[in-house]
């Protein structure tokens, strides 16, 4: 008995001195350790958890003002067109060609007092008769003064007795992403309705030829808001409504506007000129990305890479040189080519700009005064065509010819597929060097020129060269 006790004693002693013994070592050290390892993985994020602003109403965005003050300058435009209709056999069998009407409608925005109303060349295309309703249900036959297809601007005009609400000019280059706007139309011919949004991209492009630069906003635009009223919250109108982006012709969460910089130039131009004067910087090249950076050898991801200079352009006499980046014009990014189309659609023949270009990693600021866009336009042809730049005649190893721009000569089209894009480099053996030589045969030829071809050769888009011999 007395040997058990002793034996459990020692026992109950040894794992007290065992407990205290890793209480003392090994616990406070284990511990230290895994509090060190907690504090390595640990990441702190910037937060503000002050949200309290969201909540004041009184910081709201409010449109109402706005919304008064555009809703009576944005009218309902009726185009009423003459169309072909479907051929009956009592048609086919008289030899009668039927006609019928045909109604489109869409929204306009009055721009000053007179009554000169600005829309999308879309909506009134064809139009054999057009009309005009304001938000008083007043209407008004109008006429057209002037389009221009490439922006999808036109110009119309009512005569009303009284001064008419309209819309003042805001610089749309100014206008920020983020920013809220209304636009305001007749869409589904529901007239005086206003949907709000903000901007959610500028200088947007949805040719993918780089040469629109709309604005795009979540603002709710549908068939029948083209050519209304894009306004900020002070009322100013920014942009003109013209597309939107959908599968299923409704509005999905994405429209887009003409910046008001462009159509006011662009209404300027046809009440001044009668037409659209358009100054060129005249350089081709590409916009820069990660990709095209590292392919060209250069260290900017933004801005405009010049490819080629037009020779007698205004860049070229400016000095600007293949290979220079374009940052800036006139204080304006240039981070795609749309920037640069965008902004340069504002500007006129004989204008000045400021063009800011890295050369071998430093920036120069080079004044440039716009060339007149001229192009040739070959009337015995029926095509236009341009004078080829320096990079097509590398591309295609090549050093002369000219570039077909526009063909509706039928002719040529069916005899060896001449179409836009194609190069000119012979015609009946004499060397096409530039527009002065496709002069030349003009006057040489004169009116019956395509019955005097007996060959031609050219460039097709796919880069082959070949030539044509009619007999």
């Amino acid at each position: 008995m007395k040997k058990l006790l002793t034996l459990v004693f020692v026992s109950i002693l040894s794992g007290i001195l065992t407990l205290s013994a890793y209480k003392l070592f090994l616990e406070p050290e284990t511990l230290t350790v895994t509090a060190e390892k907690q504090q390595d993985q640990t990441t702190y994020f910037p937060t503000n958890y002050n949200s309290a602003h969201l909540l004041n109403p009184a910081e709201a965005p409010d449109f109402v003002q706005a919304a008064e003050e555009t809703v009576h300058a944005v009218v309902h435009v009726k185009n009423t067109a003459v169309v072909s209709a479907p051929t009956t056999l009592e048609d086919f069998f008289y030899g009668r060609r039927s006609q019928q009407a045909q109604v489109g409608t869409g929204s306009g925005v009055i721009i000053n007092k007179n009554g000169y109303i600005i829309t999308n060349n879309h909506v009134i295309a064809g139009a054999k008769e057009l009309s005009i309703t304001t938000n008083d249900n007043k209407i008004y036959n109008a006429t057209l003064i002037g389009t221009d297809p490439k922006t999808d601007i036109a110009l119309l005009k009512i005569e009303a007795d009284e001064d008419l609400p309209f819309i003042t000019f805001g610089d749309s280059d100014t206008a920020k992403i983020g920013e809220w706007v209304l636009a305001v139309g007749n869409p589904f011919n529901l007239t005086s309705t206003v949907t709000a949004g903000i901007i959610s991209a500028k200088s947007r492009d949805l040719s993918g030829q780089n040469y629109q630069s709309f604005i795009q906003t979540d603002a709710a635009v549908n068939p029948g808001n083209s050519g209304g009223a894009l306004v900020n919250k002070n009322g100013d109108l920014i942009g003109i409504n013209t597309a939107i982006s959908s599968q299923t012709g409704s509005y999905i969460g994405y429209s887009f506007a003409v910046p008001s910089n462009i159509a006011r130039k662009v209404v300027e131009d046809i009440m001044e000129f009668g037409n659209v004067q358009n100054g060129i910087l005249g350089v081709s090249g590409i916009s820069l990305n990660g990709r095209t950076s590292e392919e060209l050898e250069v260290n900017l991801t933004e801005g405009f890479y010049v490819g080629a200079v037009e020779a007698k352009s205004g860049a070229d006499l400016a000095g600007i040189q293949k290979g220079d980046i374009i940052t800036k014009i006139d204080n304006v990014k240039i981070s795609k080519f749309a920037d640069l189309t965008g902004y340069l659609n504002t500007k006129r023949p004989n204008d000045v700009v400021n063009v800011m270009i890295m050369r071998n990693n430093s920036e120069e600021l080079v004044p440039v005064t716009l060339s007149k866009f001229e192009i040739l336009t070959t009337e015995f042809l029926d095509i236009q065509v341009k004078n080829i730049s320096d990079d097509i005649k590398e591309r295609y190893e090549i050093d002369h010819g000219v570039l077909v721009t526009k063909s509706d000569n039928y002719w040529l089209y069916q005899k060896i597929g001449l179409n836009k894009g194609y190069i000119i480099t012979d015609i009946n053996d004499n060397q096409i060097n530039s527009i002065d030589d496709v002069t030349n045969l003009k006057k040489k030829y004169g009116s019956d020129f395509e019955k005097r071809i007996e060959k031609i050769s050219i460039i097709n888009t796919r880069g082959q060269k070949q030539s044509f011999i009619f007999r």
